[in-house]
């Protein structure tokens, strides 16, 4: 199953159970919903920075790092990205609406 196949049965199991939000994802077209899925690559860039920084930077050239860790530890790992890039993509969202707003009152 893909993807999207993925996010169409989730978004549709939410919608049925009277989910607001599930609702309105279930209600976008499949274009949209992957429009969405899709990091900028500002937020790709500063994802990577963070987690490079969480697990320490060294030239790759000069040195081989192997990185061991327990399933806890990968797991907090991995939330933390997440969160990161919900709020990276909440950031994102409020400055293009206040870009948008700044444009309008321009306009007046």
């Amino acid at each position: 199953m893909n993807h999207n196949t993925q996010n169409s049965h989730l978004f549709e199991q939410l919608a049925n159970e009277n989910n607001a939000l599930g609702e309105y994802l279930h209600s976008l077209d499949p274009q949209t919903v992957n429009h969405l899925s899709q990091p900028s690559k500002e937020a790709l860039s500063v994802m990577e920075h963070n987690i490079v920084g969480l697990l320490g930077q060294l030239p790759p050239e000069h040195f081989g790092v192997t990185i061991t860790t327990n399933r806890e530890q990968l797991g907090r790992l991995l939330a933390s990205a997440m969160m990161t890039g919900y709020f990276l993509h909440k950031a994102e969202t409020r400055m293009g609406l206040e870009e948008h707003l700044a444009n309008l009152g321009d306009e007046e």
